[in-house]
């Protein structure tokens, strides 16, 4: 993401200075939208304006590769449809079908690439209505070909000569393309593919090139399936590598990325809301959305989507930094143990701590653009409702800013600029997520409601304080943008 530095000056007023990550930022896709002050009415809605050239317009959406044991508990299923939905965000890469299922869930070893087939070619129906909403929904042709058939068997065992694949031969040719960005590797089921791919690098290009492809690779791994991660590790020593799992001699069902369905506000994972929001009259996509999962317990046994999590880290929504685990957002919030894995984290919201509450605390938003998404895929852009556009500083991107600041300064902080490209009227919140930070105590905002805030930095120096903005409309359903300010105190 490219970042900015802003270094205060007296008065609190900011000079910008870019700076870069490794990783790639976007510009909203309403960017370009807008230009209206906040509050003001405009009379319809206007999709981007191509002729100022985004991130996006560039070419340059992270890069995303699937890998996915569908077949098995239907969740995999609701979480393809939901990333078909968002499908413009990414450039995706490569969905891969390997072993359906868990070990030991399913009578055979196969795979199923039909069923991602199946729901890319529902998206593509709707594929129209939603290219009225907003630019890069990839043709449904172009998805359909990087559909692969990964290893039916799973483990160590199936990994090294003569056990390449589809899948894997994919995975190494994406990952030796010559495209700056990293490859995001999301993994659902099982990793052998990935094992294999890593395997096959190493002994056609030695060490060196073992080297340089995994430094491309940036990998999401919800629970270790098939029990290799460790042995992965090992193998193939310096990976950046999130294990979304609950550790050992905790209850499997405290993972963060259970948090999609389990605790927070479960009336958003219910069956009438499915229904209303999805299933019904929403398109041959969300036709397809599975009503039952097999994982208990699940409070209503309809939405589970425990693998959504993982492409939901690499979302660039302005809220966090995929280089940066520890931040948190929509995928969880994780922490690097002793063997340079990233691991579950844990939040306190609303009385609770937990792993979980990293994800469930964002679930109004991210079920609310859910809703708009799957609206946008049968009515006309007049008709849906369509995220505002949060300014930050003056800064209208996606890019998680910087501010430096002496202990005890006043730094002023204003959305002033954030619109809504609906002509909804937008609200204001500014919060500190204190545990993405390193400063224990509680730091109030002045104006935390308003769109000019402020905030005074402690007088301990040597702190990062986290500041997240959300701006609000009140559309139906309303949606929420943000920004992030890590105000550094020195």
């Amino acid at each position: 993401m490219t970042a900015r530095r802003a270094v205060l000056l007296g008065g609190g007023c900011a000079m910008y200075v870019c700076f870069s990550a490794v990783a790639l930022a976007m510009a909203l896709w309403c960017a370009c939208a807008v230009s209206a002050e906040p509050g003001s009415q405009m009379p319809q809605y206007r999709p981007p304006d191509t002729s100022v050239a985004d991130a996006r317009g560039a070419g340059l959406r992270p890069r995303l590769l699937v890998l996915t044991d569908i077949g098995g508990d239907p969740d995999d299923q609701q979480s393809m449809i939901r990333l078909m939905a968002f499908a413009n965000e990414f450039d995706i890469e490569g969905l891969i079908a390997s072993a359906s299922g868990t070990p030991g869930e399913l009578k055979k070893e196969i795979t199923q690439p039909h069923l991602i087939r199946q729901i890319v070619e529902a998206c593509g129906k709707v594929l129209p209505n939603l290219r009225q909403h907003a630019e890069g929904y990839p043709p449904a042709e172009e998805l359909i070909a990087k559909i692969k058939s990964g290893n039916p068997h799973r483990g160590w065992k199936n990994v090294g000569d003569a056990h390449d694949t589809e899948g894997s031969q994919w995975i190494v040719q994406a990952g030796m393309r010559d495209d700056p960005r990293p490859l995001n590797i999301v993994i659902w089921g099982g990793q052998t593919d990935l094992a294999q791919a890593l395997w096959r690098v190493r002994a056609d290009r030695g060490e060196d090139g073992l080297r340089r492809f995994i430094g491309k690779l940036r990998i999401y791994d919800i629970n270790d399936q098939d029990g290799i991660a460790e042995r992965m590790w090992q193998a193939f020593p310096g990976m950046f590598y999130i294990l979304a799992k609950a550790p050992p001699g905790v209850d499997r069902r405290e993972g963060a990325y259970r948090g999609m369905y389990l605790g927070g506000d479960i009336s958003l994972t219910s069956r009438q809301w499915i229904d209303e929001h999805v299933r019904v009259g929403h398109g041959p996509l969300g036709e397809l959305y599975p009503t039952r999962t097999w994982t208990a317990p699940n409070p209503h046994s309809t939405l589970k989507e425990g693998d959504t999590p993982s492409w939901f880290y690499f979302l660039p929504n302005g809220l966090s930094d995929s280089e940066h685990p520890d931040w948190g957002g929509w995928g969880g919030r994780f922490m690097r143990d002793a063997n340079g894995i990233w691991r579950d984290a844990r939040d306190t919201v609303a009385g609770e701590t937990s792993a979980r509450a990293t994800v469930w605390r964002w679930r109004p938003h991210f079920q609310a653009h859910f809703q708009a998404r799957m609206d946008w895929c049968v009515r006309p852009p007049g008709q849906a409702n369509h995220a505002p556009l949060a300014v930050c500083n003056g800064d209208r991107t996606r890019n998680v800013l910087r501010l430096e600041a002496r202990p005890g300064q006043t730094v002023r902080l204003s959305a002033a600029g954030s619109t809504d490209p609906d002509g909804h009227k937008i609200s204001f919140r500014w919060w500190v997520y204190r545990e993405a930070g390193t400063y224990a105590n509680d730091v109030p905002i002045d104006g935390a409601s308003t769109p000019e805030a402020s905030i005074a930095a402690p007088a301990d120096a040597g702190a990062d304080i986290h500041v997240v903005l959300e701006v609000s409309d009140d559309g139906a359903p309303p949606l929420t943008s943000y920004r992030r300010v890590i105000l550094q105190v020195r």
